[in-house]
């Protein structure tokens, strides 16, 4: 009701303005006077109220600064974040000065030189010198800021320390996982082809090569089944049913002869790098240590995504098909952060900053950072295998399900026939 209310104030201020208007033509049209002869009081009346509009914009600008901080961002949470803070304060304070100074320029001319009986307007249609100190200056500025700007990326996108530890985000509608290195410090290969419900990271180890092999050619969707069914002369399908499935066996055939070479070119010695890595389940916390050197790599599985980090200042678009990569080094835990913003409810966040389709807003992930007693005792939890408390640890080697997958089933059975769309009928 209040909306409706204040459109309606909105459209009857619009009309009045424009019957206001109305009524000042024809009150010059009524004293013959021509629209460009504007009478001296008129020309100081809008001179004064440029100038007051001025004074009311700048007002506006400092309340608003006053009101709601000079950036709104909040105390930043990690090392690089105070560079990139500064380097943005800097940026700001360039467009505050620059804003000043051009809009009192504009505003104050116009006021100072409005039309005076018998003084002609000065000439003044160029002059190199202007030209040039409104093109160099400019220019100084903006490289300035864009070598400071390039300076700040390349550290954050550098090559992290050997002690910085290493944690994939993987990303997918509409989730993210996160896999930490183990104690090796290093993260398992990882290939599509080995993509399945077992391994939905596709980790390349010995076992999840043979494991998508089976999957391939011996599940129910696989490779076996589907020549079962085209083969079986008891089955008649609809065309269009018919070509979707020979062209999602041609395309399973490719891709069965692919894993083949793929499993005799693997050096079964780069197992190690996998099965030790800790992976948890999709949307699981993200867990850190102040003081902490890390490197984060990127992945996607469908679209592209963006992790987006903004207590730490850190952003980087997750690719399908390439990986990227970005670091930082967390100054402030969770508790600290709390204790400052005096809301013991605060969190870090991971969100995803591109609209990556309809639930684009459910893509988050709490990040909590940990002082490093309390980070060890976390991380020995899920990385050392305790069989009193085997759930707790998150190691590939002890999360990864290595179960083989179900046999095809029987092409003729009424079960198949059901579930597929195809038209089935007893020959």
């Amino acid at each position: 009701m209040t909306k409706l209310i204040v459109l309606i104030v909105i459209i009857l201020g619009v009309i009045a303005v424009a019957q206001l208007v109305r009524m000042y033509e024809l009150s010059s049209k009524l004293r013959n006077r021509r629209e460009e002869d504007i009478p001296n009081r008129d020309n100081r009346l809008n001179a004064t109220l440029l100038l007051v509009f001025m004074l009311a914009f700048f007002a506006s600008v400092l309340y608003l600064f006053a009101e709601y901080g000079f950036t709104g961002r909040g105390e930043a949470a990690s090392v690089h974040g105070k560079g990139t803070d500064w380097l943005m304060d800097l940026n700001l304070w360039i467009i505050i000065a620059v804003f000043f100074l051009t809009n009192a320029l504009l505003f104050g001319f116009a006021f100072k030189y409005v039309r005076k009986p018998g003084v002609r307007a000065y000439w003044f249609p160029h002059d190199n010198r202007l030209e040039l100190v409104w093109t160099v200056v400019p220019a100084i500025v903006l490289a300035v800021i864009i070598i400071l700007g390039l300076r700040s990326w390349n550290e954050q996108t550098d090559h992290a320390s050997k002690e910085a530890i290493r944690i994939e985000l993987f990303s997918k509608q509409f989730d993210w996982t996160v896999r930490m290195s183990g104690d090796d410090n290093t993260l398992g290969y990882f290939d599509y082809k080995l993509t399945n419900d077992n391994n939905p990271m596709a980790l390349l180890t010995t076992k999840t090569i043979q494991d998508a092999i089976d999957s391939m050619e011996n599940s129910s969707t696989g490779i076996r089944a589907l020549e079962a069914k085209l083969n079986n002369p008891k089955l008649i399908f609809v065309p269009e049913d018919h070509d979707l499935m020979v062209k999602d066996l041609a395309r399973k055939e490719r891709m069965i002869r692919m894993l083949y070479q793929l499993k005799a070119r693997h050096n079964s010695a780069l197992d190690a790098r996998a099965m030790d890595d800790i992976v948890f389940n999709a949307n699981d916390t993200l867990f850190l240590c102040k003081g902490q050197d890390y490197e984060f790599n990127f992945r996607s599985k469908d679209v592209i995504h963006s992790a987006y980090f903004p207590h730490f200042r850190a952003q980087m678009n997750t690719v399908p098909g390439q990986t990227t990569r970005f670091k930082f080094t967390p100054s402030i835990t969770t508790k600290e952060m709390r204790e400052k913003m005096h809301n013991p409810m605060f969190n870090y966040v991971l969100m995803c900053n591109k609209i990556c389709g309809s639930s684009h807003y459910k893509m988050k992930l709490i990040v909590v950072v940990l002082d490093r007693p309390a980070y060890n005792k976390w991380y020995k939890r899920v990385s050392k295998f305790d069989p009193k408390a085997a759930d707790a640890c998150k190691t590939f080697r002890n999360i990864y399900a290595v179960g083989k997958p179900k046999a095809a089933a029987p092409a003729d059975s009424t079960a198949v026939a059901a579930k597929d769309s195809a038209v089935v009928a007893a020959m």
